[in-house]
């Protein structure tokens, strides 16, 4: 395993998703970077994400996970080979599930790589009995503050640029994110709201443009249904697209998902709905211009409210 003094090492970070959880790592990506910037640096992570984290510049080179399930040893076996083949000198997890965890376990029976992580045994195990009850920001920069990282910083997504001419967008837009976890309905704003919310936008010199994945497609359809202005941009973006469309939107709002971490990291003034299914205090948007709303149910959250607080005509 090399780790012989001035020679080139190499690192391995693992960060396999969410999108939320991606767009927050990639501030200690970019810390990691920086640490070993003559080092070459490899990313573990799903094929969602891997276009995104290349066009952060944090790494060198990006591997894909394809998270094998626990009796398919075949896949097993060909993980915990590009693993120990990679001469990996460190390791930066910061997924720190039991998955990414057991793959510690892969170096076995040696050598093992330095590791930073929550895995038993681990070099630079984050042991801190709160963690779970921190932000995810403040949680990754003590765990790679315990590894030797101090000067961890917010997601920059500058780096992150593509030509989006192809979605011929107005010069003036406001992004409107109704989507998230299928599976957390709880989480959602009510459609009639949102559908509320862009008629009053209409008026207001301004087009909404909603964007999601392509499953999200009929979703957004539905809301942007009776609206003059409104634009359907769901499924016609890759992960970089988005954070392009984000730069240049006036404002966004939505509810708690992955996009809306990219909107606030992106700098745009970001409106958040919260309901009690999930805690700002472990995982809110983190940016310059960020306003979360939160009632249980989401559904007490008004239109008026919500227009309220955005940067428009007879709102904030």
């Amino acid at each position: 395993m090399t780790d012989n003094g001035s020679a080139r090492k190499n690192i391995l970070v693992i960060k396999l998703g969410a999108l939320g959880d991606v767009i927050q790592a990639l501030g200690p990506m970019a810390a990691i970077r920086r640490r070993h910037g003559a080092d070459h640096i490899t990313v573990l992570t799903t094929e969602p994400y891997g276009e995104l984290i290349k066009a952060a510049g944090v790494c060198d080179e990006v591997i894909i996970d394809t998270r094998p399930k626990f009796a398919d040893i075949c896949k097993w076996l060909s993980l915990r080979k590009t693993l120990r083949s990679g001469d990996f000198s460190r390791v930066y997890d910061l997924q720190t599930s039991d998955r990414s965890s057991s793959y510690f376990r892969l170096f076995w029976p040696g050598p093992r790589p330095a590791w930073s992580g929550i895995a038993a045994g681990c070099a630079f195990r984050h042991d801190n009995p709160k963690r779970d009850f921190m932000h995810t920001v403040e949680r990754q920069a003590e765990q790679l503050a315990k590894a030797g990282i101090e000067d961890v910083a917010l997601t920059d997504l500058g780096p992150v640029v593509s030509d989006i001419s192809h979605l011929k967008l107005p010069e003036k837009y406001c992004l409107i994110v109704p989507g998230g976890a299928e599976h957390r309905p709880a989480k959602r704003w009510p459609r009639e709201s949102y559908r509320a919310l862009i008629q009053k936008l209409d008026g207001a010199d301004i087009t909404p443009v909603l964007c999601g994945t392509a499953s999200e497609r009929p979703l957004c359809a539905a809301v942007i249904e009776g609206s003059i202005t409104a634009r359907n941009i769901a499924g016609e973006t890759s992960l970089v697209d988005l954070v392009t469309v984000a730069k240049r939107a006036a404002f966004a709002v939505g509810n708690d998902n992955g996009t809306m971490h990219i909107t606030a990291f992106a700098g745009i003034p970001s409106v958040v709905l919260y309901s009690h299914a999930s805690d700002p205090a472990l995982c809110a948007q983190r940016g310059a211009n960020v306003t979360i709303l939160r009632r249980q149910p989401l559904s007490a959250i008004g239109v008026e409210e919500v227009y309220a607080a955005l940067p428009v005509e007879g709102g904030s």
